[in-house]
């Protein structure tokens, strides 16, 4: 069976918009009243203490790494199976779920701590939005079996989303049976949408026929292996908690219907923090300003920079814009605007930083007086890729999905193949992540289908 490739059309990227645009995606976002979660959901500090549980593992693992500064990626499972009295595979499974958890990040060949390992025991939303990470993440938990083409994997990970659905809204155990009509419903949806007709070899021209088109055989194939490919689709969701499995039958854990919810919703889980924080250190003020329109952040900035030494407050920022969060380290550059030419040393210094070059430089171009909309013109092709996949990252850590999706439109590259390997060639610790998240969130199939063969690849191709 064929199926679209990354070189149609439909993979083609919207307008390009400005890199400085992009940056402002995630301090711009509109707000609105959070709708209220299903009767009998549990309290969010419940779910966390469940995801905590859930991801014990990983966690564990993770501060291992933490504690083994410049831990070599190669070999880090190896220690840590050493280490931690475990197998080889129990430690390379940890590990896989620390990583796309975003407890550990890769920095070359060194792994380091993720900020949410920071935030582990303190922050519930961190963790909630760690487990959704790993939930997005499934098929890369549990991946299939090696003897099924990818073609048919693709087409029941992009029907899943059905299936939960069925599971959230029974509110109770479903047949595996009833799952499996509903997966076989919803592949021949995809199949038609995607205008896949079976031609007969009487039918066919002397030419090539079409690249949607698939033979009979090539179908009956993959619709002999959608049970195998159901129980696959069960256990890798069950694998990461989303759901339990009994006789012939399956049903949403508290954490998995909860997801499903807010999936449904279209909704991000959001730290709520109030103005005021002017006594607070840098990384508190950032977060609570996260949720402020630009106008009223600003306030809060001028307040927050009044109570200290000019020195100290650029310092306190610049620490903050080191951190594993990349909403905070936009944000921080955000307050250093409001500084002004007292910030000119400290962001011309951080500029020689990789993770900082990219909205240093702008910083600087914006203050030596160029439009911001036409600022992004300073930097290379590659600090711009980094720039736009840590501001993914910022969004798919703290912002809606629709943000996620729109943010494809800020990308310099015209067409999604051309991003791909632009954003696996620069390397940024969250590439994973934000491409799995970026899959989970995009309406279009063959674009999805294509943000997931590239975490895939991504993911398999690092330790």
């Amino acid at each position: 069976m064929t199926s679209r490739n990354v070189r149609d059309s439909r993979l083609r990227l919207v307008r390009p918009r400005p890199t400085a645009t992009a940056r402002r995606a995630v301090s711009n976002r509109r707000t609105r009243p959070a709708p209220r979660p299903p009767e009998g959901t549990p309290p969010a500090s419940e779910l966390a203490r469940q995801a905590r549980e859930a991801l014990a593992d990983a966690v564990r693992i993770a501060r291992w790494a933490a504690s083994a500064p410049d831990a070599a990626v190669h070999a880090v499972r190896e220690q840590a199976a050493k280490a931690l009295e475990l197998t080889p595979d129990q430690a390379s499974a940890s590990w896989d779920r620390a990583r796309l958890a975003g407890l550990v990040e890769l920095h070359g060949s060194t792994a380091r701590p993720g900020w949410r390992l920071n935030a582990w025991d303190r922050d519930d939303t961190a963790v909630l939005r760690g487990w959704v990470a790993l939930f997005d993440a499934w098929s890369l938990v549990h991946p299939a079996p090696d003897d099924v083409a990818p073609a048919a994997v693709a087409e029941v990970v992009e029907a899943v989303p059905q299936v939960l659905t069925l599971l959230q809204l029974s509110a109770g155990p479903v047949l595996v049976s009833a799952l499996l009509d509903l997966l076989q419903q919803r592949v021949a949806e995809l199949r038609d949408e995607r205008c896949e007709v079976p031609i007969a070899p009487s039918q066919r021209e002397p030419a090539a026929p079409p690249a949607a088109a698939v033979s009979p055989d090539d179908r009956a194939v993959a619709d002999a292996l959608l049970p195998a490919l159901m129980d696959w689709a069960l256990e890798g969701l069950a694998a990461v908690d989303a759901l339990t499995l009994g006789q012939s039958q399956a049903t949403l854990t508290p954490l998995g219907n909860w997801a499903v919810w807010v999936k449904l919703e279209q909704i991000c889980v959001a730290a709520q923090s109030p103005a005021g924080h002017i006594e607070h250190p840098a990384e508190d003020l950032l977060r609570a300003c996260a949720r402020l329109s630009p106008g009223p952040a600003r306030d809060e900035y001028r307040a927050w920079l009044a109570a200290r030494t000019v020195s100290s407050a650029v310092s306190e920022l610049l620490v903050a814009a080191r951190g594993e969060d990349a909403l905070l380290r936009g944000l921080a550059f955000e307050a250093l605007r409001v500084v002004g030419a007292p910030a000119e040393a400290g962001v011309r210094a951080a500029a020689e930083e990789p993770s900082l070059r990219p909205y240093a430089l702008l910083w600087l171009a914006e203050y030596e007086g160029a439009d911001p909309d036409d600022a992004a013109e300073v930097l290379t092709r590659d600090e711009a890729t980094w720039l736009w996949v840590d501001t993914a990252a910022a969004v798919a850590d703290h912002g809606e999905t629709t943000l996620l999706v729109r943010h494809l439109d800020a990308a310099v590259q015209g067409t999604v193949p051309a991003l791909l390997d632009e954003v696996r060639a620069v390397g940024h610790p969250r590439t994973v992540q934000v491409l799995v998240a970026l899959a989970a969130a995009h309406p279009d199939p063959a674009l999805s289908k294509a943000l997931r063969r590239a975490a895939f690849q991504v993911h398999t191709g690092g330790a």
